[in-house]
């Protein structure tokens, strides 16, 4: 990657790859200790889990700022991975099917509640979509603005990512809001549902979403390098 800025965070995010296996490791062990009755204050692990997510964002919005075209084709990520892309991440209602995954001991209260805060992310996802395709109208051409309004988005490439003087500062700014609207929503999802679960079910449900990360991104990776390997 020439983009400075980029390879400085492919650096960033390969480190917090091996930290969030490390966390992957305690989570489990954590959980497996409160299986056998060994109820430790799980508080900790928490609190730094979800601060290990939050410099995950932070370093995000840097990276955005510089160059927001960037977040729609990060070449820090593999083919797969870029596939799951909605405004730039993971699609928040992702937590859900992992909640459903990996927890079977919900009670009903926890289902209602649930169930609840899904929809209320489903229309909050939904009028991102909108925002970013409306905000697309003006540069692009209507399939590409489609695929905004209906699945989240946008693969920039060449002169968006290139020549970002080719696009009006505005549109840039307000891409760069969407992200970090799309990003608040991300995390306020999560935290909502953390809110939901009792300290066991975090547990599993934190180190469920580790794995999934961890699990796709080197499938993805495996998978491009075999396609390489067949070019």
């Amino acid at each position: 990657m020439a983009d400075v800025n980029a390879a400085s965070f492919e650096a960033f995010l390969q480190g917090w790859m091996v930290r969030q296996k490390d966390f992957l490791g305690e989570l489990h062990s954590a959980h497996q200790q409160y299986q056998e009755g060994k109820r430790a204050d799980v508080r900790p692990l928490i609190d730094r889990v979800i601060s290990h997510y939050g410099q995950y964002f932070e370093e995000k919005s840097k990276i955005a700022h510089h160059n927001v075209f960037l977040i729609f084709s990060p070449p820090w990520f593999s083919s797969l991975e870029q596939s799951f892309l909605w405004v730039g991440g993971f699609k928040p209602g992702v937590a859900f099917q992992v909640v459903n995954t990996a927890l079977g001991d919900l009670t009903q209260d926890q289902k209602e509640k649930l169930t609840e805060l899904k929809q209320e992310t489903k229309v909050k996802e939904r009028t991102l979509n909108d925002d970013l395709a409306k905000l697309q109208e003006s540069v692009a051409d209507p399939p590409l603005v489609g695929l905004a309004r209906s699945q989240g988005r946008l693969c920039f490439s060449g002169p968006f990512v290139t020549d970002q003087g080719s696009v009006p500062s505005t549109f840039k700014e307000k891409l760069e809001n969407l992200v970090a609207n799309a990003d608040a929503l991300r995390t306020d999802t999560a935290l909502n549902i953390l809110k939901i679960l009792r300290p066991a079910q975090i547990l599993k449900f934190m180190a469920s979403a580790a794995e999934l990360q961890i699990k796709v991104r080197s499938w993805g990776f495996d998978k491009d390098a075999q396609k390489e390997g067949e070019d």
